[in-house]
């Protein structure tokens, strides 16, 4: 089983990437110059993930697509700007037949509806969790309803023949589910409150929070499919867009709820972070500030080191390592290992 490596989350605008040997140099610039603020050896490093303007240089880009280290740019904001890949890499088969299955609706619905039926059923599981837990605090009844109406999407999904009908009850499920997740929220309720989901650009702190986990989520996955040899870019429920890792986006979609929205519900009602590190812009965007992204992804990578069994693996893993597992057994049912993909239902 691969093991959970390390990530570099370079936050500060001005900093610039360099390569010195076999480290990654990280220099920024002030009014007395640049100067080398931090040095860390390649070979300790999974992924790189930039919030800088700066950029890294040709040769540590380089080294990173030799070695298979993951370089992602964002903007400071958490906007996805690029990610960085080398010589493609994997079973020349493998992708092969995801292009083929990808082209053909008939054998991507099955592959489709196992992610939907992975997320909606983690969607069921955090309002199931909210009313176990927290039965004093929240609105019983229409939680337990929302649950139930997610239940039937459920049905629905399973006799879907094509991906357009699957995406409707996806997106109906998907209101349903936003529509009671502002009774999740049990603090900060003046800083923190979700009326719909709204993206580019987010509207209140909670989606703010939300867009900027499932950016990283997007990168965690993208590089766990282009590990195990499949191309991030050609999906089978989103459909192929230029610049779109549709693929990335399918597997996420099981994963949203127990990675993303979870720790976003966690990091607020804990109090981890506040309502004082996000300002509102101009155009009505609502922007992070840098001391705030830095707690959100100490929680991200703590998040990521506890261990789960995995449902169908029977194995104990750490968290940050389900991409990698999803995208293995995607790997093997498109190589015809496994009768059907598996998706991660949440126990």
């Amino acid at each position: 089983m691969k093991h959970l490596g390390n990530v570099l989350y370079v936050t500060t605008p001005e900093a610039f990437l360099s390569l010195d040997g076999e480290n990654v140099v990280i220099k920024k610039e002030d009014a007395q110059g640049a100067h080398e603020a931090t040095r860390l050896p390649l070979h300790n490093l999974e992924n790189i993930v930039c919030f800088t303007w700066q950029g890294a240089s040709p040769a540590l880009m380089g080294a990173c697509a030799e070695r298979n280290i993951g370089l992602c740019f964002l903007t400071p904001n958490g906007r996805f700007q690029a990610r960085v890949t080398g010589k493609v890499k994997g079973n020349l088969l493998l992708r092969k037949k995801q292009y083929e299955v990808s082209e053909k609706e008939a054998d991507s619905v099955p592959i489709a509806a196992s992610f939907l039926l992975g997320k909606i059923s983690n969607c069921r599981k955090v309002l199931d969790r909210a009313i176990r837990d927290h039965s004093m605090l929240v609105d019983v009844q229409s939680l337990t309803a929302a649950s139930a109406s997610l239940k039937e999407s459920l049905k629905e999904i399973q006799s879907c023949a094509s991906i357009a009908d699957m995406m409707g009850f996806e997106g109906s499920a998907a209101k349903i589910y936003f529509s009671v997740f502002d009774q999740l929220i049990l603090q900060q309720r003046d800083n923190f409150f979700f009326k719909e989901r709204s993206r580019r650009p987010p509207l209140d702190n909670m989606n703010s929070l939300i867009s900027f986990l499932y950016t990283l989520l997007t990168n965690e996955v993208a590089s766990a499919l282009e590990t195990v040899g499949l191309d991030p870019y050609v999906g089978f429920l989103h459909q192929d867009r230029p610049g779109r890792p549709s693929l990335a986006l399918d597997l996420m979609e099981e994963l949203r709820p127990v990675f993303a929205d979870r720790l976003a519900l966690s990091l607020v009602n804990r109090k981890q972070i506040t309502g004082k590190g996000f300002t509102q812009k101009e155009s009505g965007g609502i922007l992070m500030d840098d001391e705030t992204r830095k707690a959100v992804l100490v929680a991200w990578q703590e998040r990521k080191k506890e261990e789960i069994i995995h449902p169908y693996l029977k194995e104990k893993i750490p968290f940050g390592l389900l991409p990698h597992v999803q995208a293995m057994l995607l790997a093997r049912y498109l190589r015809g290992d496994l009768d059907a993909y598996p998706p991660f239902f949440w126990n």
